[in-house]
């Protein structure tokens, strides 16, 4: 039985996630800061596979907290979900105490999650990171400017990602980009053009369908690359 861990696993994109592995008979570390009704729900209709940890990425400690709880465990796949985004963001609105924010939540944490469960990932069959960014981290694709936060928080994270693909490969680890799509989300909005489940199924096949010399590329949820 295959295992994935998931963070930001209690709502959106990383619930879906979590439902679609646990149905497809993956076991799931399903992680966020807090529960929410539908996770619980998910997790009481797979006592045996799933398990609930609490865990806030933007504290180091508790990363490497669960990395101690789970040494013993093979983990095939690492799905880096949790993310933020700061509204406060455009020309003369900049939060920067939320700017700082957004970066060690949504370009640390997935570094820091990579490394706190390296030995993990290294000794499981499937040996992949999967961290979901955007393509407004995309310098060739940005027409519309602001959301400075957002944007370098995002485009900082594919180099680290670039950088730790580089790094892992000898270990034989995988490590991709993916680009979800505008989805309907708490942080989407109910105008978004796909749905979760649309954006999380084209993901997976993303992932199944990954070999180690994909490791390093950014794709959108349907397979298609994205400029850096």
């Amino acid at each position: 039985m295959k295992t994935a861990l998931i963070t930001g696993a209690n709502r959106g994109i990383g619930l879906e996630f979590s439902k679609q592995y646990a149905t497809d008979g993956w076991r799931v570390l399903a992680c966020s800061r807090h529960a929410s009704v539908e996770l619980e729900k998910l997790s009481s209709r797979y006592p045996d596979t799933m398990e609930r940890h609490v865990l806030d990425v933007s504290d180091h400690e508790q990363i490497a907290g669960l990395s101690r709880r789970l040494e013993g465990e093979s983990i095939d796949l690492l799905v880096n979900n949790a993310g933020i985004y700061p509204e406060s963001g455009n020309f003369r609105r900049t939060d920067y105490e939320k700017w700082a924010e957004a970066f060690r939540i949504n370009t640390m944490a997935p570094l820091r999650m990579a490394e706190a469960f390296f030995e993990q990932i290294a000794r499981s069959e499937k040996k992949t990171v999967a961290t979901i960014t955007s393509k407004m981290g995309s310098i060739a694709d940005n027409s519309g400017g602001g959301d400075y936060p957002y944007r370098s928080s995002k485009a900082a994270l594919n180099m680290v990602m670039k950088s730790l693909a580089l790094d892992l490969k000898s270990a034989g680890i995988a490590v991709v980009l993916l680009h979800p799509g505008w989805v309907r989300t708490d942080m989407g909005g109910p105008g978004a053009l796909i749905s979760v489940e649309q954006s999380v199924s084209g993901m997976r096949e993303v992932i199944d369908g990954l070999v180690l010399s994909d490791s390093g590329k950014f794709f959108a949820y349907d397979g298609k690359p994205v400029p850096w």
